[in-house]
């Protein structure tokens, strides 16, 4: 399993929210560059970006930031957040992010995501974040009558590299992650599921490894800027 550290961006900084509440945003680092160099040199094989102001916007708005990332590090990264058009993942792309996150549009634009799979195959994953078992999209704002499983379902024919599961009533939280839908997630479709929100403990990444679904790996926030979770610790555990 991979270890998917999460360097979530708002106005230029390095945040983390409190259950996907862009008002209960904690500030972590005001250089994300320097933060993404940090997990880098720290063993990390990959990096999870978001553009959270871009999620609400429609469009990216961490742009910046984001190129900043992407000139300072050597390992992969995906970003999700307001990535809703080809012109945008294809934008992407060019400047060296191996893999888009498709959320909003997934539920919205399904066509999208397959043409995105067609045209840059191997570099579109979809992030599927859940409340309560049913998607909610444009930042988790607006809730919809689609469920995670059925959701996943619909491109499993689609070349999709990931889907990304986030339970936001875990994220930020600090009280684990939801093994038992994302296990069930994970064994419901063939596409690899990354597990994503609410991740707090070493105990919570040896309970997602042990769950008995075959999932790609963990994304981390929180936890890792608070110091709840040893990195190397982590490192450990999930490719052990």
């Amino acid at each position: 399993m991979i270890l998917y550290p999460a360097i979530d961006l708002k106005d230029g900084n390095c945040v983390r929210l409190y259950k996907g509440e862009m008002d209960q945003a904690t500030v972590f680092n005001d250089n994300p560059a320097a933060q993404a160099k940090a997990f880098q040199d720290a063993g990390c094989e990959w990096l999870h970006l978001v553009d959270l102001n871009g999620a609400f916007a429609g469009e990216p708005v961490n742009a910046a930031a984001v190129e900043a990332i992407l000139k300072t590090v050597s390992v992969p990264a995906q970003l999700g957040g307001g990535i809703r058009d080809m012109a945008t993942i294809e934008m992407w792309l060019s400047k060296g992010l191996t893999r888009v996150i498709l959320g909003t549009v997934a539920v919205e634009n399904p066509d999208l995501v397959r043409q995105a799979c067609r045209t840059f195959p191997g570099h579109v994953a979809v992030g599927i974040d859940a409340r309560n078992g049913m998607v909610a999209t444009k930042g988790w704002a607006e809730a919809t009558n689609v469920t995670a499983t059925d959701l996943a379902k619909s491109f499993e024919d689609a070349g999709v590299s990931a889907i990304i599961y986030t339970d936001i009533n875990r994220d930020g939280a600090m009280q684990g992650p939801n093994v038992a839908e994302t296990a069930a997630l994970a064994h419901a479709v063939s596409i690899p599921v990354i597990a994503s929100g609410g991740v707090s403990s070493l105990d919570d990444l040896r309970a997602l490894k042990a769950c008995g679904a075959p999932l790609d790996g963990a994304i981390s926030g929180r936890a890792l800027y608070d110091g709840a979770i040893d990195l190397a610790e982590a490192l450990a555990i999930l490719k052990g």
